[in-house]
């Protein structure tokens, strides 16, 4: 205990003070204090009666189970982000008046808040796992506020005397009746006939709250899922590409479109837009999951084969230990009984030949192993890059989509031009209505990036068609007086039309650009962090390996020399 009114701050003296006081004593002490004891490797740490202001300095005790710091001046939870392992926490007897800064400690089983200034229950989502919860005398006021901790169903004591909500005549029940897996409140255990009592009076409440809560866990599921569905999908680097969000992307900064859809026709041509593009989004997304799951396939493999050569070379030097010391045993019982110093040397002599020849085996085995895992290694970085090249070759395409055969049709022309392809698929909806509608397999050849920008190139010289035959009616005076009021401000000359559909076109192949360099930045990025990883795992295994023989002759070498005559 610190003799101080002075507001302190957990800093390294106070815990290095505080690790020495509370570690091993006698002996023990003496060594652990003199060999130094780790902070990393603390369980149970008290910081009680030391007046501290505020909680620092702890993120070394990340083994750390259970900390005291009780009967301080404490203001703000904060300091305890790194405590991940913290099964107890004691802050009672202090300043605090806000529930936070708890969030990372989600193995917390028991915490005490009691005699502090708190008036909520809040900002405890992550603490799953709390089977106590002490608040006793705080500043507690709203019964309802209990409701919260339905959330923890772990939950077993609650302890809120000394809070004004307790004094509420329907206190017990209320809280048997919402907390119903609780099995003690106020230190004292909720019996059967209270339990019953409770669920009769709030009945109806609990029956709505439950379908509400069920609803919400519903929808908190729905969500979860979506989320993972959207991480795989990440890990594909195709997210997003199986909906309209990259369509929406193109429009949603395009500052010029609202303008040019009063342009006659392009409402049409706006309709139908969307739908080539999603089409050729969708299968690009199918191209991407079809390709996730042969590079998940191509690394199941590569380490299954890594591992499987590890455990073997592992299993025959493990064998010819076992063989090793099985003899060497017998060698060092037989040389404990000799009495002839020329004959115990000769056995010495043997045994440090027999352990050199074992040495070399041993990493003339590890080389080989080395040298192996090495051209595995390779090989799946030859392959796995070939199939990351591969797929962004096939997803940037070098041959653009046209449409041929039937309207909506695209496919890779034979050669670079575009000659016999209609200009898009809008002239022929009049023809075919049924051409709004989506059409199983509608493109014939791989969806590209490429293809994207030919869509769009497509669709922007068709509103340059448009907008120029507009011109021209406006020109000879044969627009419609209502649609000319909208336009005015766009149609004043062609340099004007021609700019705002220059914007609108720059603005939406940037965004396909974007998403383009996106999937191949991060999937050139995942190889290089694959490769990365498997490199220094290997360096790190080959290096433990060879330090474990080399401990372990030096180990038969020591007990040999301990046998050497003095």
């Amino acid at each position: 205990m610190i003799d101080t009114d002075e507001p302190t701050v957990v800093d390294e003296e106070m815990l290095q003070q505080a690790v020495e006081e509370q570690g091993p004593q006698g002996q023990a002490g003496i060594i652990a204090k003199q060999e130094g004891i780790e902070m990393k490797d603390v369980l149970d740490l008290r910081l009680d009666y030391r007046h501290i202001l505020k909680i620092d300095h702890l993120w070394q005790f990340t083994a750390l189970t259970k900390l005291q710091l009780d009967n301080n001046i404490i203001e703000k939870i904060t300091g305890l982000e790194f405590l991940t392992n913290l099964v107890w926490l004691d802050l009672s007897f202090n300043h605090i008046e806000e529930i936070e800064g708890l969030d990372a400690l989600v193995k917390l089983e028991d915490l005490s808040l009691s005699n502090n200034t708190i008036s909520t229950i809040e900002n405890m989502d992550t603490l799953v796992n709390l089977h106590v919860l002490s608040i006793c005398n705080n500043k507690l006021s709203q019964l309802d506020n209990v409701i919260y901790l339905r959330k923890f169903k772990n939950l077993r004591a609650l302890n809120l005397v000394g809070n004004s909500l307790s004094t509420e005549e329907c206190y017990k029940e209320f809280i048997a009746a919402y907390l119903p897996d609780l099995a003690y409140l106020d230190f004292r255990l909720l019996n059967e006939e209270t339990r019953e009592k409770a669920l009769a009076k709030y009945q109806y409440a609990l029956e709505e709250l439950i379908h509400n809560e069920t609803q919400e866990a519903k929808a908190i599921e729905a969500e979860k899922k979506k989320e993972e569905e959207i991480e795989r999908h990440r890990e594909a680097f195709v997210e997003f590409l199986n909906g309209s969000e990259l369509f929406d992307c193109m429009y949603a900064d395009d500052t010029e479109a609202e303008k040019l859809a009063y342009l006659p026709g392009v409402p049409m041509l706006v309709d139908t837009y969307p739908f080539l593009m999603v089409v050729l989004c969708a299968q690009l997304f199918e191209m991407g999951m079809a390709q996730k799951l042969a590079r998940d396939d191509e690394v199941k493999c590569f380490f299954d084969c890594f591992h499987e050569a590890v455990e073997d070379n592992q299993k025959v030097a493990s064998e010819m230990i076992v063989g090793f010391e099985k003899g060497r045993r017998a060698v060092l019982l037989e040389m404990q009984r000799m009495t002839d110093q020329q004959q115990l040397m000769s056995q010495i002599e043997q045994g440090g030949k027999e352990t050199r020849n074992l040495h070399d085996t041993l990493m003339t085995l590890e080389l080989q192993l080395a040298d192996q895992l090495e051209d595995v290694v390779k090989d799946f970085e030859r392959s796995i890059s070939d199939m990351v090249a591969s797929f962004i070759e096939a997803a940037q395409g070098i041959y653009p989509f046209i449409l041929i055969h039937r309207p909506g049709v695209y496919r890779a022309p034979a050669g670079n031009e575009l000659e016999g392809a209609p200009e898009s698929r809008t002239a022929c909806l009049a023809q075919d209505p049924a051409l709004t509608q989506p059409q199983p397999n509608t493109f014939l050849n791989l969806p590209t990036f490429s293809q994207c920008r030919d869509l769009e190139n497509i669709h922007n010289e068709k509103l340059q068609e448009i907008s120029m035959t507009t011109l021209e009616k406006v020109a000879k005076n044969e627009l419609e007086e209502e649609s000319l009021d909208e336009l005015r401000a766009l149609l004043v000359d062609k340099d004007t039309v021609m700019s705002a559909i220059g914007a609108s076109h720059d603005t939406h192949l940037l965004k396909i650009d974007n998403r383009e360099d996106s999937l191949v930045t991060r999937m050139n990025s995942w190889v290089a962090a694959l490769m990365k990883s498997i490199h220094h795992d290997e360096v790190a295994r080959n290096r433990k390996r060879i330090a474990e023989i080399h401990n372990y002759i030096d180990y038969v070498k020591d007990q040999l020399d301990d046998m050497s005559p003095s």
